[in-house]
């Protein structure tokens, strides 16, 4: 099978094959300031990320956001940077290996999966195009967020139609549009928690931590924060855990404008004068560990709560390269191969 820009053509060549994209929210190349106004600029001039009419977000963006926060941001990102990169791409990296070895394990045969992330680098049209040099003609894309939102996996769809709108044979195509209800993927969750309590104890409250959206997508018809405590309520129940030890927060809000509540910060900040003073957080909406979680929960929640008395915090970690979350992955994504 030939391709674009080839002379020659061999109707006898090998199969197409089936391929898997992993895509993920992205991360800037490197913890400075300049790329991180690359990054940002890209990120937030989706119309997906903010709905604002565009003219006027223009001004704002470049006038405004992008001559102040980048420095800030960059300062940020150096402080969860590991010798290896972005804890992010780093992550998700490692999930693209684990699923395409339990793919290749099960089907006795290399089965291609790549990375692409909706801003920055590996971006999502060289996955696409990475795949067609395999000669895939059938793609499953799996966008690493469990909780459908139109700010998320709308947003990598449109990116994937944007590479489809400019290639002439568009490929078989599976997107799948969440998996909070993955019966391994909350096995997984629970899994987590479980070691966390039998190594840490029992906190007075377990924190699901969810990233926020504006409250206005979710009255636009986002299903986003109904999965959110949908996936809260399936952990529960798997674990068998009452109403009053759990809370459903939202975290990351950006502007002036209300967001999805209750806010994690205030939540914590207003727990130990309810008596809570051990509590453990863990964020089921965010697939591998990055800067919302590490800087913003790990290092950001826990002052919070400590200076307002808490005792004891605890962060539970992202399920990032955890066997049973990879087995999870390849699980979800080998529904739509046809081996």
């Amino acid at each position: 099978m030939q391709y674009k820009g080839q002379t020659k053509y061999d109707h006898k060549g090998p199969a197409p094959k089936q391929g898997v994209i992993l895509c993920n929210l992205g991360t800037p190349d490197a913890p400075q300031t300049s790329d991180l106004r690359r990054y940002l600029k890209q990120f937030l001039s989706d119309p997906r990320v903010v709905e604002v009419p565009r003219l006027l977000w223009w001004l704002i963006l470049n006038l405004v956001i992008l001559r102040i926060r980048p420095r800030r941001s960059a300062k940020l990102y150096r402080s969860v940077w590991t010798d290896k990169g972005s804890p992010l791409l780093v992550n998700t990296q490692a999930q693209v290996d684990g699923v395409r070895k339990i793919l290749a394990e099960k089907h006795g045969k290399e089965i291609p999966v790549v990375l692409g992330m909706r801003y920055g680098n590996p971006s999502i049209e060289s996955a696409i195009n990475e795949l067609s040099v395999q000669n895939v003609r059938n793609i499953t894309v799996l966008p690493l967020y469990p909780q459908y939102s139109g700010a998320t996996t709308g947003s990598t769809f449109d990116a994937i139609a944007d590479v489809f709108k400019r290639t002439r044979w568009v490929p078989e195509l599976h997107f799948i549009g969440g998996y909070h209800q993955s019966d391994a993927f909350i096995t997984a969750l629970c899994s987590s928690i479980s070691r966390h309590i039998d190594t840490h104890g029992q906190p007075d409250k377990l924190i699901f931590s969810y990233h926020g959206t504006p409250e206005r997508y979710l009255k636009k018809g986002d299903p986003y924060h109904c999965l959110c405590h949908q996936t809260t309520r399936m952990v529960a129940e798997k674990m068998n855990l009452v109403d009053d030890y759990i809370m459903t927060t939202f975290q990351s809000r950006f502007g002036r404008e209300p967001w999805l509540q209750p806010y994690t910060d205030k939540t914590l900040k207003s727990l130990p004068d309810q008596g809570v003073n051990h509590v453990a957080v863990i964020c089921p909406g965010f697939s591998s560990d990055c800067l919302e979680t590490i800087e913003e929960i790990n290092i950001e929640a826990r002052e919070i709560f400590s200076n307002a008395g808490g005792k004891e915090f605890h962060y539970i970690p992202c399920l990032n390269d955890d066997l049973e979350h990879v087995e999870a992955l390849a699980q979800i994504v080998d529904k739509y191969l046809s081996i």
